[in-house]
């Protein structure tokens, strides 16, 4: 199959998802037992009849759900997400302010947890049912069961508090100021402005919640490289590759290694639409003001607009990671380019 059909039929099958999940988000956000009215209006004002009506108006919350829901897929086709009740500004706006400092963070982290894990799963498979293979999987079960706010209250308590080894919460240090604002990352913007000593504060305070959320993802990446390569390596053109004379490192990269990365790919690429969600508990552990403190606090103060918004960031998320995964297919497994 050409790359350009399978290209367009992939998208194609995007679309109908993504009208699907629109839907789904607006039910789930309509139907939660709780008032916006009694969240977002002071005490003295939940009595005035006037201004309830006023409020409802004013969000739409007085028009049937249907007709809701239709406006909003409307405004959504032309990139308005509505305006958000908590922050008063459009939820598109909210987005693009936070939405940079989760990518950076979880670009970091994933890139970390890539290549702890699938170092960590070819070493393994490797020397197999030997003390480094047992300690790996002992490391990787670690990372998969242990809760990642707890390895990062440690990492923070040990690393910042008590050694000093670490820079603290927040993405830049309180005595630095931003660096003007072109991508909103400010690993980026801070190069293109020159500012080598905020670049360095940068990188210093994505160092460790980076490294967290990386050790986090990289049990199940190691995990599934491990057994993916086992089952690679069991295979016959791999005993006869041996049997050629070739070297193990080539018989294990060149042959091994590409055949066994399609479950991989999977893994890494659920993994980084996991973090760029928004880890919640990490970015808030670590002040880092991403788009899931956003989400939290969207979801106290019952703000539907930021709610549906963010829920339909993250489904789109997910979609455009999956995507990418499968277009890596493509030119991973010659299956795929020949049926």
């Amino acid at each position: 199959m050409p790359f350009y059909l399978f290209f367009i039929r992939r998208l194609l099958f995007a679309i109908p998802t993504m009208l699907g999940i629109t839907l789904a988000a607006f039910v789930i956000a309509n139907a939660i037992p709780a008032d916006p009215i009694n969240a977002n209006l002071p005490q003295n004002a939940l009595n005035n009849q006037e201004i309830i009506a006023a409020f409802r108006q004013k969000w739409g919350l007085d028009k049937p759900p249907v007709e809701r829901y239709l406006t909003y897929l409307g405004n959504l086709l032309q990139g308005d997400m509505g305006m958000s009740i908590k922050t008063r500004k459009p939820v598109l706006d909210d987005i693009r302010q936070f939405l940079p400092a989760t990518i950076e963070l979880a670009t970091f982290g994933i890139i970390f947890g890539m290549a702890l894990g699938v170092g960590f799963g070819i070493i393994s498979a490797i020397w197999r049912n030997r003390p480094i293979d047992y300690l790996v999987r002992f490391v990787s079960l670690i990372g998969v069961s242990f809760p990642v706010f707890l390895l990062a209250l440690i990492g923070l308590t040990i690393l910042y508090v008590q050694l000093g080894l670490v820079s603290g919460p927040g993405r830049l240090g309180v005595r630095i100021t931003d660096p003007p604002f072109v991508t909103g990352f400010f690993t980026i913007d801070s190069l293109l402005a020159g500012q080598w000593s905020t670049f360095g504060n940068a990188v210093s305070h994505l160092l460790l919640p980076s490294v967290i959320l990386g050790i986090y993802v990289s049990g199940a990446i190691a995990r599934i490289t491990r057994s993916s390569l086992l089952e690679v390596l069991s295979l016959d053109y791999i005993r006869t590759a041996r049997s050629k004379g070739l070297r193990e490192r080539v018989v294990i990269t060149r042959h091994g290694l590409r055949n066994a990365l399609i479950p991989v790919v999977t893994v890494i690429g659920l993994s980084y639409g996991s973090l760029l969600s928004g880890a919640v508990l990490t970015e808030s552990i670590f002040a880092w003001p991403g788009i899931g403190r956003y989400m939290f606090r969207a979801s106290t103060s019952q703000d539907f607009p930021a709610i549906m918004g963010v829920s339909i960031l993250i489904a789109f998320i997910y979609i455009g990671v999956n995507f990418v995964v499968d277009i890596l297919y493509y030119f991973l497994d010659p299956r795929i380019r020949l049926s």
